[in-house]
């Protein structure tokens, strides 16, 4: 299923497009690396669970693309994309998530990432996102972009009234969970941090968003999850 570009770059020049993958999850590497040797113009290079281990890799392969998990064994996947950036490798990455494409696509593209997909998505759904960022396009699902356009027409005043613009994406994911419900020590063991970590990133949370107490940080969260869902 690749672009005709692509395609005619295969054949040119015999030379595949390579793809590097970073994700925590080696059985969900394979299955990727399975799915995308499939296709004729595209080809694995590489693979990484973390960040450490990731950047060294990509710098001496130098892909064609990345496709990078935003949860990663030492970091975040976006910390990533904004290191290549840092060190002007220009290189496209696609970010491929189980998180709700709704709550952190948007995140993901000022990051630096040049499209999104979530891991519930069809194969076809993620080799055509590949090829559409390899021809130098954004990919983000039909809803998304729509959601997207309709926020860029808002008022920015209205758009930055939950006020959690100013948290990062370790705080946003923090803030989620507080939201649906989860303790502290529940959210450490699912972001893999420790108690005291994810107490530090409450604090934060609060003083941004200028919240008194913990109860408050509850309120918040639960209001802001059920308004994300329903938008």
């Amino acid at each position: 299923m690749a672009t005709e570009k692509n395609r005619q770059a295969a054949d040119s020049e015999g030379k595949k497009m390579q793809v590097y993958l970073v994700d925590d999850h080696p059985i969900v590497r394979q299955g990727l690396i399975k799915l995308i040797e499939q296709e004729e113009a595209l080809e694995v290079c590489g693979e990484a669970g973390s960040v450490n281990e990731a950047l060294p890799s990509i710098q001496q392969t130098a892909p064609d693309i990345i496709l990078v998990d935003i949860s990663l064994e030492d970091s975040s996947g976006l910390e990533l994309i904004k290191m290549i950036d840092d060190l002007g490798l220009q290189i496209p990455t696609l970010v491929l998530s189980m998180h709700d494409e709704s709550l952190y696509a948007e995140h993901a593209l000022k990051a630096g990432a040049s499209g999104y997909v979530m891991k519930q998505a069809a194969a076809n759904t993620l080799i055509h996102a590949i090829e559409k960022v390899l021809d130098g396009e954004i990919y983000v699902s039909k809803a998304m972009s729509s959601q997207m356009l309709k926020l860029a027409f808002r008022n920015r005043g209205e758009k930055q009234r939950s006020g959690t613009d100013a948290l990062s994406l370790r705080e946003l994911e923090v803030f989620d969970l507080i939201g649906r419900g989860n303790s502290t020590r529940e959210i450490a063991e699912q972001l893999s941090l420790s108690v005291k970590t994810i107490e530090t990133y409450r604090a934060h949370i609060k003083e941004k968003l200028q919240l008194r107490s913990g109860t408050e940080l509850m309120q918040r969260a639960v209001h802001w999850v059920e308004h994300e869902s329903h938008r």
